[in-house]
């Protein structure tokens, strides 16, 4: 396992109580008990895994003699340290990206500038909870299993895409359980090992993931996928993914004759491609959204997903994708081996909620707006040669160090209290590691806080990097 893997499966390691070095062997003891670390792994360099950790190569030494002397690693001069234990099969691996991984630690203060999505239901979730309670007593004849969807989901959200210019029939919709549902499903459907998928870097990494899953090789391009033909060319993928409005982590939105010449030139080569609308109707005040990409396309070359967990709440777990019928047929059997369908009464209100979001984003687009221009002042007060161009929709910042390296100070803004999402992990074509992803959606209190801990852990991560000055020699 590379030192910069093992240190992102460590998740918040540093952020308990305690010296950093008892920290450190307590996580790397839970990833040997939980199989993480099989019998028979290599463990990295002392010097290599302090650098990942960005901690002083004694800590790393210090854990590892604690684990040595319990009889769960092995050192020898020469052959490096490893597991304790008999190799046997190695366990299937399991995710190592931050975004999900800091979704299961506990709450601990740590600040979440990682994972984005609203802090709390809204008023009309509770609401549209309350109105679907006659529809289900009333329901008879429905063991309440629907692989594809409850009807008066799918039936909704195809309406929702006929009002945005783009006609669609209720057997075009597959529900799932959230948008990493449906990128999952599509993968599945879609590819099998060794096959190429075309991405964006930087990109969502819930998307490479998916794919990963699959063995999956994913193909960096630049954002809007440019180079696209020549890409097909080289690589002859078996699918593309995009985020082409309010890009997920750059924020921008790809221009009006560029998304028409990238469906064009998907229908032409015959390579299906994700359009990840899942931020999409996400604009600041005055903001247009641009129509899907599947209405420059024939019908079945642009596979469009949707989630109402960025408009709504998270906890909403309802997502969809838009497809031909045969895609959705195909997408159903898949999901039914797993869940069978899934939760009614939370299709029930997205169904109600659906009609009513044009009236009740505008409200939340200024909440959005007021939170972009709040972090771009803190940044710029606290951390001012920090690049955080702005944008004009979507939730996160692209930001740019303008030294050292994302991922080793993410760990030191963990000790700090606050967890970020490094650049690389995010980059499917190992660049983007001066980079962070921060969030806009905690509160103000929050997001001020939040900044003012980044600036210390910034101090203190450049603090290290600074050679330190010469003392001058006294004559005698």
């Amino acid at each position: 396992m590379e030192p910069m893997e093992l240190a992102e499966r460590l998740g918040r390691w540093s952020s308990g109580r305690g010296p950093l070095h008892a920290l450190l062997s307590s996580a790397l003891r839970r990833l040997i008990e939980e199989g993480e670390l099989p019998a028979g792994a290599p463990l990295p360099p002392d010097r290599a895994l302090a650098a990942a950790l960005a901690v002083a190569r004694g800590t790393v030494i210090a854990a590892y003699e604690t684990l040595r002397a319990e009889d769960r690693i092995e050192r020898r001069q020469g052959s490096g340290t490893r597991v304790a234990g008999t190799p046997g099969t190695p366990p299937q691996e399991t995710t190592a990206q931050p975004a999900f991984l800091h979704l299961m630690e506990p709450r601990d203060g740590v600040l979440m500038h990682a994972c984005a999505a609203p802090q709390a239901p809204p008023p009309e979730l509770v609401d549209a909870y309350s109105r679907i309670l006659p529809r289900l007593a009333a329901t008879t004849g429905d063991i309440g299993y629907h692989p594809a969807g409850h009807p008066v989901l799918r039936e909704a959200v195809a309406e929702d895409y006929t009002r945005r210019g783009l006609p669609t029939g209720p057997d075009q919709i597959m529900v799932t359980n959230g948008g990493q549902h449906a990128l999952a499903l599509l993968a599945r459907a879609l590819l099998t090992p060794g096959d190429r998928v075309l991405v964006e870097a930087p990109t969502y990494p819930g998307a490479l993931e998916a794919f990963r899953e699959e063995a999956a090789v994913p193909r960096a391009l630049p954002p809007g996928l440019a180079g696209f033909a020549e890409a097909v060319r080289d690589h002859r993928p078996a699918l593309a993914y995009a985020v082409p409005t309010f890009h997920n982590p750059t924020g921008t939105t790809l221009p009006p004759a560029a998304r028409r010449a990238l469906a064009e030139a998907a229908a032409a080569d015959s390579v299906p491609l994700i359009d990840d609308e899942v931020l999409a109707r996400l604009p600041f005040p005055g903001e247009e959204v641009p129509p899907p990409l599947a209405s420059h396309a024939p019908e079945g070359t642009v596979l469009s997903v949707g989630s109402l967990s960025k408009l709504v709440w998270g906890g909403l777990r309802v997502g969809w994708v838009r497809a031909t019928p045969q895609t959705v047929a195909r997408l159903a059997r898949l999901r039914a081996v797993h869940d069978i369908g899934g939760n009614i009464p939370a299709q029930l209100v997205a169904a109600e909620l659906l009609p009513a979001l044009p009236q009740t984003d505008p409200a939340r687009a200024r909440e959005r707006a007021a939170g972009h221009d709040r972090l771009r002042a803190q940044l710029a007060r606290h951390l001012p040669d920090w690049e955080a161009p702005p944008v004009r929709g979507g939730q996160t910042l692209w930001v740019r160090l303008p030294r050292g390296d994302g991922a080793a100070f993410a760990q030191t803004a963990l000790r700090h209290g606050v967890a970020v999402l490094p650049g690389a992990g995010l980059d499917a074509g190992g660049g983007s590691r001066e980079f962070l992803r921060l969030h806009f959606r905690l509160d103000e209190a929050e997001l001020t806080e939040g900044v003012r801990r980044l600036a210390r852990a910034w101090h203190a991560y450049d603090d290290t990097r600074r050679p330190t000055a010469a003392r001058p020699v006294m004559a005698v």
